[in-house]
């Protein structure tokens, strides 16, 4: 039996090579003679970098002393691969380098993203793809820009790998969809919108043209918007981009089953999320998907996509904060499968 694991990050908790490792352990404890494949999987957010590098062949990795979101000098790294890039926007800008008490976007900043993505411009790259997700910030980049003023983006094509389809502003904008996340209040909120707004209104009368209602510019607070608007990026999911450098779908013409997951399942997974993507995949290909989860919700809904086998991780009676405990997750995974 030939099993492939694509288990996205269980965020706070595991990452993706180490959900997928626990998984195969307890997947061994059922069918010992099983060859269980894995693959490092992200929506381009949090393990962006992780999963590319896991997957993809060569490359190196480079460690940069750059500006975290609030402007304190931090180490970040970014993947180099011939004469193309990787960055992963939560390296240098993410909420996780924040404490709860610090989490404040109107002070954050994307400066440090921009950093890298200068560093990379200087080593002559002719691509730079950028993972967006798990941002501290809503600053519409404008830090990002501050930092590559002067470099040279001549002849080079930007992609933004995300799995976020917001616009730039409105009730489904940047703002107010992602900013409470990050510590807004309603206050902040609107203050947060009434910028991008004017940003984008300025940044369209500089350009003759504007993004703000791309799917897309809305992501990492508005991240999505400035490489679009001013590097002409192209939108990519992160999970399909992720898939792709992990030949994903000559994988599937050999297995018998895929085993997906992510920290909660709910109707919003079916939105294009990282578990939906390999679902989609897996179904052209007929094999049967089953989906592990924290925690579940939405079964039925989850049910009718096609997912064969819904297997929530933890009971329903476990608290959070201890079923989010590493060694607590790998011990429920070994005992998922039996």
């Amino acid at each position: 039996m030939r099993i492939l694991l694509a288990i996205d990050s269980l965020k706070g908790c595991l990452t993706s090579s180490e959900a997928n490792e626990a998984a195969r352990e307890g997947l061994l404890l059922r069918w010992p003679n099983a060859k269980v494949i894995s693959v490092a999987v992200s929506d381009g957010g949090e393990g962006f970098l992780e999963a590319i590098h896991h997957t993809a062949q060569g490359g190196q990795s480079v460690m940069c002393e750059v500006m975290d979101p609030l402007m304190r000098p931090v180490e970040a790294r970014y993947l180099l691969y011939n004469d193309r890039a990787y960055i992963e926007l939560a390296q240098a800008s993410g909420l996780c380098l924040l404490r709860p008490e610090e989490r404040n976007p109107l002070k954050t900043t994307t400066y440090g993203t921009g950093q890298l993505i200068a560093d990379a411009l200087r080593k002559g790259v002719r691509e730079v793809v950028v993972g967006l997700g798990g941002s501290a910030t809503s600053d519409c980049g404008r830090g990002m820009l501050r930092a590559l003023e002067g470099a040279d983006c001549r002849g080079v094509h930007f992609t933004i790998a995300t799995d976020v389809c917001n616009p730039l502003c409105g009730p489904n904008g940047a703002a107010r969809v992602f900013a409470p996340q990050k510590g807004a209040t309603e206050e902040m909120v609107e203050e947060l919108e009434r910028r991008a707004h004017a940003f984008a209104q300025e940044s369209t009368r500089r350009m003759g043209h504007d993004y703000a209602d791309c799917p897309g510019a809305g992501a990492a607070g508005g991240v999505g918007y400035a490489l679009m608007q001013f590097y002409g990026a192209e939108r990519r999911s992160g999970a399909e981009l992720v898939l792709d450098v992990a030949h994903f779908d000559a994988l599937l013409q050999t297995a018998d089953l895929v085993i997906t997951g992510e920290g909660h399942a709910d109707r919003q997974t079916l939105m294009g999320k990282l578990p939906s993507v390999v679902l989609r995949r897996a179904q052209t290909h007929n094999v049967p998907v089953w989906l592990v989860a924290g925690r579940v919700s939405d079964r039925k809904e989850l049910a009718e996509a096609g997912f064969s086998r819904i297997l929530p991780l933890s009971p329903t009676d476990m608290p959070i904060l201890e079923a989010m405990c590493p060694d607590v997750a790998r011990k429920l995974f070994k005992s998922i499968f039996l």
